[in-house]
């Protein structure tokens, strides 16, 4: 079985891979490529899930090769793309941005193989891979989330990997403009403002 090399918790130059059990399908089968059909696997999720991250990530262990954006490519150029990944027999990982069953393909040929090929989808994060993401953003920025602050966001927060970047960026925001450290009032304020524009809990409508 092929073994991706680099370690899980860094990748040069695009910061760490947060994993949850919700995540450990899909780095399983990144670790496993040698065993995909026709050495081709479909990598799908929703927003700022981490996709084009783990493709860098894939690529960069040298067992393979990604394209990002894949559904966005011309379709006689994946074709090539393809039939290249089976003459050298190296795994081909295509990231598409669109969920399975809505990239519509129109060359029957390439149609077929694509959907030959495995697909891995990035499911809802889990509460530890939610916990990690909040923490990574919040790191990336600086910012200081206390145990009570986690404990108390985990259960109210949307569960997405963008509403998680969204909402650490609102209370980046706010403690910035408050210059005050992040606490649970704040970050009370900030899930309010991310839910319906809301501060101190009441209802403050934006203006567009």
């Amino acid at each position: 079985m092929s073994q991706i090399a680099l370690p899980l918790t860094t990748l040069s130059g695009a910061g760490r891979i947060v994993t949850g059990p919700s995540l450990e399908p899909v780095i399983w089968a990144l670790q496993s490529s040698a065993d995909w059909p026709f050495h081709t696997a479909v990598l799908a999720g929703p927003a700022r899930s981490g996709k084009s991250l783990l493709a860098r990530w894939f690529a960069d262990s040298g067992v393979g090769d990604a394209i990002d954006d894949a559904d966005d490519l011309d379709e006689n150029a994946l074709f090539h793309r393809w039939n290249r990944a089976q003459a050298d027999g190296r795994a081909l990982l295509l990231v598409s941005s669109r969920a399975p069953g809505e990239w519509r393909i129109a060359l029957p040929d390439l149609a077929s193989r694509i959907g030959a090929a495995l697909l891995l989808e990035i499911a809802t994060p889990d509460d530890l891979l939610l916990r990690g993401l909040i923490e990574e953003h919040a790191m990336r920025r600086g910012l200081v989330l206390g145990e009570g602050v986690l404990a108390w966001l985990l259960p109210r927060i949307e569960r997405s990997h963008a509403a998680a970047e969204a909402l650490v960026q609102t209370i980046d925001r706010l403690s910035l403009e408050r210059k005050a450290p992040v606490t649970i009032s704040l970050a009370r304020d900030a899930l309010a403002e991310r839910v319906h524009g809301a501060v101190g809990g009441e209802f403050q409508p934006r203006l567009l």
